[in-house]
């Protein structure tokens, strides 16, 4: 949808005005899952357990020489190799949380906290990893948010939905897309921001699957055998 069929409703509060964004939250979070990753047991793992956190260290450190501090404009660069590195990420989340189900369904575990710990960091890299998606992807990225060029949303956060609610120039910012992680990552389904464009839809219900198989499969396997 082009900017000019943003419904009229909103006009005269929409896009809001140009605000830098820090980048330093975002670089924190991918390093934390990065961390989380290197903490699983090697067969979870693709290939070598230090050989994906690896990688993807070698791209966060280009992502970081390459940012400013605050993202004031779009950076297509930038933006491509956050999105290769938050993918890559989610496809070795991915991959451990198969590959420990199927740990679960051939074998009989008998060290319930090793499950435990495991599901665990796989369930807090969901929740990190989905966060940075629903950050890149919102409004057209973080660039075109901080230009005030923003596309139409793809949320809608309850500061949208009330004229009253103030500021009226409200932008969300990368804490509120780490709460729409979290929220979608414990209830598995939305709460009080909505899904509004297909790509954001799909990529809840992606998380609310992995969410839903890491604690209720896992989890409560490994209870069990405690």
């Amino acid at each position: 949808m082009a900017d000019a069929e943003i419904p009229a409703a909103r006009e005269g509060l929409y896009p809001p005005p140009a605000a830098p964004e820090p980048f330093w939250p975002v670089l924190a979070t991918l390093l934390g899952a990065i961390v989380l990753q290197l903490t699983l047991p090697e067969r979870l793992t693709v290939g070598p357990s230090w050989l994906i956190p690896a990688l993807e260290g070698a791209l966060l450190v280009g992502l970081f020489l390459s940012s400013p501090k605050e993202l004031e404009g779009v950076h297509p660069v930038r933006r491509a190799v956050a999105i290769g590195l938050i993918a890559l990420v989610s496809a070795a989340n991915i991959y451990s949380l198969v590959s420990l189900s199927k740990f679960l369904l051939h074998h009989h575990p008998s060290n319930g906290r090793e499950l435990i710990i495991s599901g665990m960091l796989i369930w807090l890299t969901n929740f990190m990893i989905f966060a940075l998606w629903y950050w890149e992807l919102d409004r057209g990225g973080p660039g075109r948010r901080a230009a005030g060029r923003d596309g139409p949303p793809d949320f809608l956060f309850p500061q949208m939905t009330d004229d009253r609610i103030e500021p009226r120039d409200w932008r969300p910012h990368f804490i509120d897309y780490l709460y729409v992680s979290l929220t979608n990552a414990t209830a598995f389904s939305p709460t009080d921001t909505m899904p509004l464009t297909p790509m954001v839809k799909v990529l809840m219900g992606v998380q609310a699957v992995v969410s839903l198989v890491t604690l209720g499969l896992i989890v409560s396997r490994a209870v069990n055998v405690l």
